[in-house]
């Protein structure tokens, strides 16, 4: 039995499903998922499409590992595994990677289209000469005020991540999610939940299901053309300036000092 066609009956006994509730679930007859399970027929790259959705593993692991033979742990993050084979990027003249901005109004679209060349192609590019070239990036424009300071309107540029085991917790992600859409959040891993937090305390902590992330990209710099407000940060007026005349009094105490 090839490697597809064994997995394919492996991931339909772990969710307890019958021949007959895949079939429904991939809009195929039940006959041709019992010929996949046999290997009387190789499901043609379309159908590898729709499994790839429907468990959240990539293409890649479907064909090359077998899922019944790894231990719970690699199966876990085999499962997690973000599908990079997907991932649509553009290049400039000298082929080189471009980063591509998907700003406010793209984002819905975006949802639809982060995996087609064509879209990613008519997307605005952008340059940050300073991010090292080794990685692949994308800038997303941002929404609301649950990550103030950082204002709504301001570009994140992002890294690609490439496994979720690779986030590391407390810092700062755009995650492209199955039910929210794009979010700007700090992330903390929890076995099989991701716990997205704002930096704006006014906003409350909530957890995504691993397997509806669609990618990840750990942020790396930010523009913006807005200065924070001051109600957007920690200080009051009157906090401010009682420690601007602390400092004042500092600076005067340091020049009596040196007479």
């Amino acid at each position: 039995m090839s490697m597809v066609n064994k997995n394919l009956r492996f991931l339909r006994l772990q969710k307890g499903w019958t021949q007959k509730e895949l079939a429904e679930k991939l809009a195929l007859k039940q006959p041709v998922i019992g010929a996949y399970e046999e290997e009387r027929a190789t499901p043609p790259l379309s159908c590898l499409l729709e499994i790839s959705d429907l468990f959240k593993i990539s293409i890649d692991v479907l064909s090359r590992k077998d899922l019944s033979k790894l231990p719970e742990i690699k199966w876990r993050e085999a499962a997690m595994q973000i599908k990079k084979e997907v991932l649509a990027i553009t290049v400039d003249s000298e082929d080189r990677e471009n980063i591509e901005l998907v700003s406010q109004k793209a984002a819905a679209g975006y949802l639809n289209g982060y995996q087609d060349p064509e879209y990613i192609k008519d997307l605005p590019k952008l340059s940050l000469p300073v991010l090292p070239r080794h990685a692949t990036y994308r800038a997303f424009e941002i929404k609301g005020d649950s990550m103030l300071p950082i204002q709504s309107g301001a570009i994140v540029f992002g890294e690609y991540v490439e496994k979720l085991p690779e986030v590391k917790n407390g810092k700062l992600y755009i995650l492209v999610t199955e039910n929210d859409g794009i979010v700007f959040k700090r992330v903390f891993m929890s076995d099989d939940k991701l716990l997205l937090v704002s930096d704006n305390r006014e906003y409350d902590p909530y957890s995504v299901d691993a397997a509806d992330i669609k990618e990840i990209w750990a942020v790396k710099a930010f523009f913006s053309t807005k200065f924070p407000d001051m109600d957007a940060t920690s200080f009051s007026a009157d906090q401010l300036a009682a420690s601007v005349l602390t400092l004042q009094e500092e600076i005067k105490q340091l020049k009596k000092n040196k007479k």
